[in-house]
């Protein structure tokens, strides 16, 4: 999570790290949420195809970086053959294929869809979490799936401090 005196765009912002290796690190905001929108309309402005869904989804701002790219946290129960497995509670997939799930009744009992990724360089987020713009916190499903959004800094904060 940002550290309080890290400012836009990731002010207060919570990132669940999808990927974080020598060749650089990639993750999801989880509490930027944008708007509600009938999930028919997202897959059409994906390109993908809308026939049978019904219902409604709230998007999220998942990052600066290709914003016009949809991506799918959800629960473990749900797998794809491209879902990434992030700790076997919560994964990644393309959030067509899962938008178009949940429209029918099948998806994955929690989810969060954003545009958008936070994503850094080889070495740049151990260099930033090394000056402290960055506090990690254990990953919680709580925290991704909570439907209270304007707590999540201040929860992810509290297991921090309960970890240290």
């Amino acid at each position: 999570m940002a550290s309080p005196s890290l400012g836009d765009p990731f002010d207060h912002a919570v990132i669940l790290m999808v990927q974080h290796d020598r060749n650089g690190a990639l993750g999801i905001v989880i509490n930027r949420p944008i708007t509600r929108r009938p999930i028919a309309a997202v897959l059409a402005a994906l390109g993908a195809d809308a026939a049978g869904v019904t219902d409604s989804v709230l998007i999220f701002l998942g990052g600066p970086v290709s914003p016009n790219i949809a991506f799918a946290l959800h629960s473990a129960d749900y797998r794809r053959p491209h879902t990434t497995e992030i700790d076997g509670r919560v994964a990644l997939s393309d959030a067509g294929e899962v938008l178009r799930d949940i429209g029918r009744g099948e998806g994955p009992k929690q989810s969060l869809i954003a545009f958008g990724y936070a994503g850094w360089a080889p070495a740049q987020l151990d260099d930033e979490i090394a000056r402290g713009a960055w506090v990690a916190a254990p990953e919680n499903p709580a925290l991704v799936f909570d439907t209270d959004r304007a707590k999540v800094w201040t929860d992810a904060l509290a297991l921090h401090k309960n970890e240290h």
